[in-house]
Order: structure tokens, then sequence, then C-alpha cells
């Protein structure tokens, strides 16, 4: 009978870790899909150059900033509550794979699909990123332009051999 009472709570333990790792990753996944689809409106927001529009990204961008930081809360006491329970804490993949295997492969798929989103949006941010550098370039050309009169400077210096065609091949230069 003391084996099965100490059976019971294992059973139970393993499950609350399941359920609680599913729900976890359930959450990242929501959130992670969120951000992907705002990171793609931006993307094609910038890229029509309607700038304007930017400017209401920013509250959904610090609403899902925050919903990640609550899900980044939650690994870390998950994965402290492990530890203390002696449990491999060094990742939510590392606990799921201290699961009986009956339980964990359910997990294991959630946890894969996490690490793909993760890095697909590592891949849309960067995207985003070069499509704001290559804006701000552009920007700053326009400026030139309207600055010089659209006339460019002398590379070489002010005199007119240097405004002439050919003037760094030709003998008379």
């Amino acid at each position: 009978m003391s084996e099965q009472a100490t059976m019971q709570p294992t059973t139970s333990s393993t499950t609350n870790w399941e359920v609680r790792i599913g729900e976890l990753l359930t959450k990242l996944s929501t959130v992670q899909g969120d951000l992907l689809a705002l990171l793609g409106e931006k993307r094609d927001s910038l890229a029509a150059g309607q700038y304007d529009q930017l400017e209401a990204f920013t509250t959904r961008e610090a609403e899902l900033v925050a919903r990640l930081e609550q899900c980044h809360a939650e690994r870390e006491q998950l994965l402290s509550e492990a530890r203390n329970e002696g449990l491999p804490a060094g990742s939510v993949s590392s606990l799921t794979q201290a699961l009986p295997a009956s339980e964990r492969g359910a997990l294991e798929t959630s946890v894969e699909q996490a690490r793909k989103q993760s890095r697909l949006l590592q891949h849309h941010s960067l995207t985003n990123w070069v499509v704001v550098q290559r804006t701000l370039i552009h920007l700053s050309q326009m400026i030139e332009i309207i600055a010089t009169g659209g006339r460019m400077k002398p590379t070489y210096g002010s005199s007119a051999h240097a405004n002439s065609s050919g003037a760094l091949v030709d003998q008379e230069a």
C-alpha cells in the first residue's frame, strides 16, 4: 500500500509538470504567432512607405513584450521549481525530456515548434531591421540631395579641372 501511495504523487506530479509545461508552451505559441503577424504587418508598412502607421504598432508591440515577459517569468518559475525537486532545469526542453516517455510526446513537438517559431521571429526581426536601415539610407540621400541642390561635391578638389569630365585621365589636367 505504501508503494501505491508513493506512486500516486509521482504520477500526479508528472501530470502536473506535463500540464504546466503544456500551458506555458500554448501561451508562448500564441504570443509568438501574434508577434509574427505584427512583424509582417510592420514590414509591409515599411516597404510601402506608410510610415504614419508605424506609431500604431508601438502599443501592440508593448502589449506583446509584456506577454513575452510574462511567459519568461512563468518559465523561470517552472524551472526553479523543477530545480528544487531535483529535476533537470536547464531548459524547458531538458525538463520535458525528464518526463516519462508516454507523457512527453506532445510536449516535445510543442517545444520544437516553439524553437522554430523563435528562429522565425529572429528572421522577421532581422528583415525589418534591414528594411529600416535601407529606408534610413534612402532618407539620408534625399536630405543630401535637398541640401546640395542636387549638385555633387567634387571628390578631389574644387578646381574647374576636377569638375570637368575626364580630368583624372586627360593629359591636360
